[in-house]
């Protein structure tokens, strides 16, 4: 795993300076969650953390298991921390439900950041195995929405 240290001191002390208490970040090659507080007797910088974190991590020799792919299924994952909805507004039906064929392009849902509608296409034509959100929930940056099928 290749992290770019310099890069990582610079977004802990931009978390730090506004006050974050959490922050996770993934994609398919890495997973990143800090958190900071909790302990009454010392309380962790981000920067102590991490540095926790990467050593344990760049350490460890243990290897990882290969996780069963099946190359034609993909998942659409959000692009931004926000609330989660499956159609254009609540009397409206849903843009996608499970089974139907998808086109690329074609907006599967919108995800709300910071009072911004965001609708949110498919990368590539396909079939919907699975919605994993609840409409109204909340989504974290890169947390998986839609199980699919590529065509």
């Amino acid at each position: 795993m290749d992290l770019d240290l310099e890069k990582l001191k610079a977004l802990l002390r931009l978390l730090e300076k506004r006050n974050v208490t959490e922050f996770e970040f993934e994609d398919e090659h890495v997973r990143l969650r800090l958190a900071r507080g909790g302990s009454s007797e010392r309380q962790t910088t981000y920067e102590e953390r991490a540095s926790l974190v990467v050593s344990t991590t760049a350490t460890s020799n243990a290897p990882e298991p290969a996780p069963a792919h099946d190359a034609s299924v993909d998942y659409v994952t959000s692009p931004f921390v926000g609330t989660f909805y499956r159609s254009p507004s609540p009397d409206k039906p849903p843009f996608a439900e499970i089974g139907s064929t998808i086109a690329e392009g074609q907006t599967l849902c919108i995800v709300e950041a910071m009072k911004l509608m965001n609708e949110i296409e498919a990368d590539h034509a396909g079939t919907i195995l699975e919605i994993l959100v609840e409409n109204g929930k909340p989504v974290e940056f890169g947390q998986k929405l839609f199980k699919v099928k590529r065509l």
